[in-house]
């Protein structure tokens, strides 16, 4: 676990250091005419309720940020699939986020970063945000009323929200509310007749991902 990983230039799974042993990530890349000079880190909902990065709203939200021509890294987070460790909630996750982001600092300096989770993964991905480069954020039914949000900040780039309007397991109306009190406020996206994991309406996610990000983004992509 000594040697560092060199950011692959295929698609590959490859195992990282972080603090609680290795963290286990999958890299998929863009199709080269639509390549940007970005990353982004997917966040996998809850472990204890079988979350992971195979999860089918994290892999379209990793296919959805890839067609818009970002290199996709999707992880494990501690105690999950090949990552070592114990579920820490939340607190340890988000230190495995940040190893993973500071690794791809290093190994991709001249890429945007941008971060997105899904439910629990959402809300380590805002937590982590305070404390990196951020330059773009995408949210999934953050999980407003079921964790803390008094330690989350708006972060301070563009930022995406989508919300089903019949979420069986977030309120929607704690998103609202929550979205209500911040300064900054994202831009966000209710999907009707749609429950927490987007059942029958996984291509209207990745429609509505792809619609809202490009609003948000530079016309120009720079490989």
């Amino acid at each position: 676990m000594s040697k560092v990983e060199a950011f692959p230039t295929e698609p590959k799974t490859l195992y990282l250091a972080g603090p609680a042993g290795k963290i286990e990530l999958v890299i998929d890349l863009p199709e080269p005419g639509v390549a940007r000079k970005a990353v982004a880190i997917i966040c996998h909902p809850h472990p204890l309720h079988g979350g992971s990065l195979h999860n089918k709203v994290v892999t379209i939200l990793e296919r959805a940020l890839r067609e818009l021509g970002a290199k996709t890294v999707r992880f494990n987070f501690r105690g999950v699939g090949g990552s070592e460790g114990e579920h820490d909630e939340g607190r340890g996750e988000t230190l495995d986020l940040l190893a993973v982001a500071d690794w791809l600092r290093k190994e991709l300096p001249d890429h945007d970063l941008w971060l997105a989770g899904f439910s629990f993964g959402a809300y380590i991905a805002l937590l982590a945000s305070r404390h990196l480069p951020v330059k773009l954020m995408v949210s999934i039914a953050p999980p407003a009323g079921r964790w803390d949000f008094t330690a989350v900040l708006s972060p301070t780039c563009p930022w995406l929200v989508v919300q089903g309007e019949a979420d069986d397991v977030v309120d929607p109306q704690d998103v609202y509310d929550w979205i209500d009190s911040l300064e900054e406020k994202p831009t966000l996206v209710r999907m009707e007749d749609t429950g927490h994991f987007f059942h029958r309406r996984l291509m209207d996610l990745r429609g509505a991902v792809k619609n809202g990000v490009r609003k948000l983004l530079p016309a120009e992509r720079n490989g």
